[in-house]
């Protein structure tokens, strides 16, 4: 690792013969510590990123990221309403694998920024529905993985149990797990085309002038595969403000018969994260990570009311922000960096907020809609958005599949950003305990990112 961005650039003729390589810069965005990656710039104007993989689990990545874009075909693509990254060429640097793509332009917007709304909020909906409505026989085709409904159920039903071996989980979120696989009306779904692990950074966005930030691109395809498409709609634990208008967004575009149970699905996924966190690292042997997930359990386990225990009571009984408690686990959390764009400072709330205000009379009737909207879904659903601002923060600078961007991991925030700065570092006593816990965090976020496929 520690190949220099020029290093890297060279190798793209190999990928691409022919290639005039002109320039090359580190890649700060859709990069990730776990590989390294730089943008080479062509004479014809285009920019490539290469990634490098020097073990097996980040070629595995890797090869299924290239896998999964040339399955994407020219009609495949033209379904889309954005860009997917094009496939390039894969060679060899040194020992590692590398796969070069197309660079997309575009900012990202972490979870817990993401404004509720038109703009982004809505545009994400529709991004995550049309990658929804693609055909099946894109990933059949290509042999990539495919799940039905009882495949989904049954692989959650063994997480639970591997979780509740390692006598680490809270005995109220084994029942509340448990009740939910049991609950046949909660695996009544079709299984569609999913990513696999959409986070808020797996967006890319433009700035509309008349309807706010757009989805122009979407990046970390490796995870393609035909599943549950609650699978997609869990990062939006993380993004309360967003959440509700993400989904009515996506419940209006999609075109499939309505799914009962999509949200509290992915709530339950959101919360399995750490379940699986927990798996892994008992299976590593690693009491550093078994610790950390236990401490994130039992705090998620504390903001649950004492009268639900499970995702079907919920229903009807409403949830609270349980998810929320990860916000006041006792270790260390990661210091919040303001990761929003991959540019120039941004803030979503903010944006259109002067046009928004001259506007409000003119926009009833979409205020309308969305309300019916919100109404049905708390008929059909009798279950509150959950605020999981605590998961924002862990997960912070992340993009789901492509993993953590350099400019914003934990364990390095930006020079001048809050987070470096010295009325905010913690004292010497707290020093090696603080940074443990951040790599924990830090290591949990690679680990998830690439075992989303």
């Amino acid at each position: 690792m520690g190949r220099s961005p020029f290093t890297l650039a060279a190798a793209v003729t190999a990928a691409l013969p022919g290639a005039e390589v002109t320039g090359a810069r580190a890649l700060s965005a859709d990069g990730d510590g776990r590989f390294d990656s730089a943008v080479a710039s062509l004479v014809d104007g285009r920019e490539l990123a290469i990634r490098v993989a020097d073990d097996e689990e980040t070629a595995r990545e890797l090869a299924a990221e290239a896998l999964a874009l040339r399955a994407l075909t020219d009609g495949a693509r033209a379904m889309l309403p954005f860009r997917a990254p094009e496939y390039i060429g894969e060679t060899a640097v040194g020992k590692g694998r590398a796969l070069v793509t197309e660079l997309l332009p575009g900012f990202q917007i972490e979870a817990a920024m993401v404004p509720a709304g038109r703009g982004a909020a809505v545009s994400m909906g529709a991004a995550i529905a049309a990658v929804h409505g693609m055909p099946t026989s894109v990933v059949r085709s290509a042999g990539l993985v495919m799940r039905s409904a009882e495949e989904s159920r049954d692989e959650i039903d063994r997480l639970v149990d591997s979780a509740a071996a390692t006598g680490r989980v809270p005995a109220r979120l084994t029942v509340r797990w448990r009740d939910a696989v049991a609950d046949d009306e909660l695996w009544r779904f079709e299984s569609t085309v999913i990513l696999g692990g959409v986070q808020s950074t797996s967006f890319l966005f433009a700035d509309d002038p008349e309807r706010g930030p757009e989805v122009t691109g979407l990046i970390g395809w490796h995870g393609l595969s035909v599943g549950d498409p609650a699978v997609d709609l869990s990062w939006l634990s993380a993004a309360p403000d967003a959440a509700e208008d993400v989904h009515a967004s996506y419940a209006k575009a999609v075109d499939r018969a309505p799914d009962a149970g999509l949200e509290i699905r992915a709530r339950l996924l959101a919360e399995l994260e750490f379940a699986r966190w927990l798996v892994h690292g008992d299976s590593m042997r690693r009491p550093d990570i078994v610790d950390d997930a236990a401490a994130l359990l039992e705090s998620l386990a504390e903001g649950l009311r004492s009268d639900d225990l499970s995702i079907i009571a919920a229903r009807s009984e409403g949830v609270d922000s349980a998810l929320d408690a990860l916000g006041r686990v006792p270790s260390a959390t990661v210091a919040d960096v303001d990761t929003s764009m991959q540019t120039d400072a941004y803030n979503p709330n903010q944006l259109w907020s002067d046009e928004q205000s001259e506007s409000e009379d003119t926009e009833e009737p979409l205020v309308t809609e969305k309300a019916a909207e919100g109404d049905r879904r708390a008929e059909m659903l009798s279950v509150e958005t959950e605020d999981l601002t605590g998961v924002a923060n862990l997960f912070a600078g992340t993009n789901g599949a492509a993993g953590v961007r350099e400019d914003s991991h934990p364990l390095n925030p930006r020079p001048g950003s809050s987070a470096s700065s010295t009325d905010s570092a913690p004292s010497n006593a707290e020093d090696d305990s603080e940074e443990a816990q951040r790599a924990a965090r830090a290591a949990l976020q690679r680990w998830k990112s690439s075992s989303s496929e």
